[in-house]
C-alpha cells in the first residue's frame, strides 16, 4: 500500500478520545502515540498469534508484542486453557490459595538459582522491593544502577535520574548513582568512592550486546568484596535468554532477581526471587526488624499465576527459547540482507540477541535519527508490519518473517531515496517520533 494512501481515521479519533481521558493517551508511555508517525498510531481491536488488527480493519504482523511480554503470541491456547480452569473457581481470597504454592514451586523449579519467590503485578513493584530489601539488609542508603539500561522502575529512586524527574525531590535522586555496563574498573572505583554506602548493584545482566567475558562473575566478586547486594533485572532476559533467564545461561547467581514480561504472556504477573537468607527479611520467620517487602492486593490473583505456570511449562516442553532464537536469527539475516541490497546496510542496523532484536535508524552521518525512524515506521505500517522493535514471538511463522523482510526491503528503498536527498522530511508527513524520556511534552 502507498504510504500516502495509508490512513487510520478511526484510530486517529480513538487516540483523541484516549487523550481526553487518560494522561498521555495510554497507560504505558512506551505505547504513546508520540512513539509513532503523526496520525498513524493504530488502536488495536484484537490479536491472535503473531497478528493484531486495528479498529480501522488493518491486519499487522506484530513485533515487540505487549512491550516484549507476549512471547508465545496472543491468545495462546495452553495459557488460555490454564486460565479458564481457574475462572469459575474465584480469583482472590482472604487467605492464600493453593495456586500460590503451585506457582511458587513451578517458578523455583524453572529458576533453580533462586530459593524463594514473591509475586506481584508489574516490574516496578519487584525492582523497588529488591532495592528496599538491599537497603534493609546492608543498612546502606545508596543504590547503584547500570547507566546503560533505559528503565528499572516507575519509582522515585530510578525516575529521578531520567529527564522526567519532575515531582521527585533532589535528596532522593542524590542517593542513586550509576555505573557503566562492562567496565569493572569504573564500578570498583564507584564502590570505593562511596565505601560502605552502596546497598546494591542493579543491572540488566545482558542487553543489546553479550556481557564481556568474565564481566558478570567480576560483578559478583565486587559485590561480595564490598558487601553490597547484586540484583539482576531479568524482566527482558527472563525466559528469552533461557528458561532460567540470563543467570541460568551465564552461570552467575545474583542475590536477588526480578522477572516479568514473558512470565505471563500478557497476563499481569511479576516476581522477586532470591536467596532465602535475604528474602526471609520480608517474612515472619526471622528475629530482626521487619521489612515491608511486597504486599499487594492482586499480587497472587490466581488467573495470572495460572497463566505463568502454563507459560513456564510451555517453554520447557516446547523449547520456546530455542524457537525464539531461530526465528530471530532468520529475521535478522533477512533484514540485514534487504538493507544491504538497497544500499542502506550501514543505516538500518539490527542489534541484540536473536530473541530480543531491536533496530537502529541512522542518518547520512550514521547518527541515530528520529526522523529516519519515522520514515521507516511509516513504510512498515503501510506494509502491514507493526514493529517498534524486531522482538519476535514464537507464534511467528516462516511466511510472516518472509513477508516482513519484503516490507523492510520496500522501506529501505525509500530510505535510500531520503539519504540521497540528505533530507527525510518529504517522507515524514508530520512531526518525527519522539523518545519516551524527555523533559517537555
Amino acid at each position: 500500500m502507498d504510504t500516502e494512501e495509508f490512513q487510520l481515521p478511526r484510530s486517529r479519533m480513538a487516540n483523541e478520545r484516549l487523550h481526553a481521558m487518560i494522561p498521555g493517551g495510554a497507560h504505558t508511555y512506551a505505547k504513546g502515540d508520540d512513539q509513532w508517525p503523526e496520525n498513524l498510531a493504530p488502536v488495536i481491536s484484537h490479536g491472535s498469534g503473531a497478528h493484531v488488527w486495528d479498529i480501522d480493519g488493518n491486519r499487522y504482523i506484530e513485533y515487540g508484542s505487549g512491550l516484549r511480554s507476549v512471547s508465545l503470541g496472543h491468545a495462546h491456547p495452553r495459557v488460555l486453557e490454564a486460565v479458564r480452569r481457574e475462572l469459575d473457581r474465584g480469583s482472590n481470597f482472604v487467605r492464600p490459595s493453593i495456586v500460590e504454592v503451585e506457582a511458587a514451586e513451578r517458578f523455583l523449579a524453572t529458576v533453580p538459582t533462586a530459593e524463594m519467590v514473591k509475586f506481584a503485578k508489574n516490574g516496578s513493584d519487584v525492582t523497588t522491593a529488591a532495592v528496599r530489601l538491599a537497603r534493609a539488609v546492608t543498612g546502606r542508603p545508596r543504590v547503584a544502577i547500570c547507566g546503560d539500561h533505559p528503565f528499572f522502575s516507575v519509582d522515585d529512586w530510578f525516575i529521578g535520574t531520567t529527564p522526567m524527574s519532575a515531582g521527585i525531590p533532589a535528596a532522593t535522586t542524590e542517593l542513586t548513582v550509576a555505573f557503566p555496563y562492562g567496565d569493572l574498573a569504573a564500578t570498583e572505583e564507584l564502590l570505593t568512592r562511596y565505601q560502605d554506602e552502596i546497598a546494591c548493584l542493579i543491572l540488566e545482566p545482558a542487553g543489546h550486546t553479550e556481557p564481556p567475558p568474565g564481566y558478570l562473575a567480576g560483578l559478583r566478586e565486587l559485590a561480595d568484596r564490598h558487601g553490597c547486594v547484586l540484583i539482576f533485572d531479568e524482566m527482558i532476559t527472563g525466559l528469552r535468554w533461557s528458561e532460567a533467564g540470563a543467570q541460568g545461561l551465564y552461570g552467575v547467581v545474583p542475590d536477588l532477581s526480578t522477572f516479568g514480561k514473558a512470565l505471563g504472556n500478557g497476563f499481569a504477573v511479576s516476581a522477586l526471587a532470591g536467596r532465602r537468607q535475604l528474602m526471609e527479611w520480608g517474612g515472619l520467620r526471622h528475629s530482626g526488624d521487619r521489612v515491608f517487602l511486597l504486599s499487594t492486593t492482586h499480587g497472587a490473583e490466581t488467573h495470572s499465576l495460572a497463566a505463568a505456570m502454563a507459560v513456564q511449562t510451555t517453554y520447557a516442553e516446547e523449547g520456546i527459547t530455542a524457537q525464539l532464537h531461530a526465528l530471530g536469527e532468520r529475521l535478522a539475516a533477512g533484514v540485514r540482507a534487504a538493507a544491504a541490497g538497497m544500499g542502506v546496510g550501514d543505516h538500518v542496523v539490527v542489534r541484540g540477541r536473536a530473541s530480543n532484536l531491536v533496530f537502529a535508524t541512522l542518518d547520512e552521518n550514521r547518527q541515530p535519527s528520529q526522523q529516519y525512524r519515522t520514515l521507516f515506521l511509516r513504510q512498515l505500517l503501510a506494509g502491514g508490519v507493526l514493529a517498534p522493535s524486531f522482538v519476535v514471538s514464537s507464534a511467528l511463522g516462516d511466511a510472516d518473517i518472509d513477508r516482513t523482510v519484503d516490507v523492510v526491503a520496500q522501506a529501505c528503498a525509500v530510505y535510500r531515496k531520503a539519504l540521497d536527498a540528505a533530507d527525510p522530511t518529504p517522507w515524514l508527513a508530520g512531526r518525527p517520533v519522539k523518545p519516551v524520556f524527555r523533559r517537555l511534552a
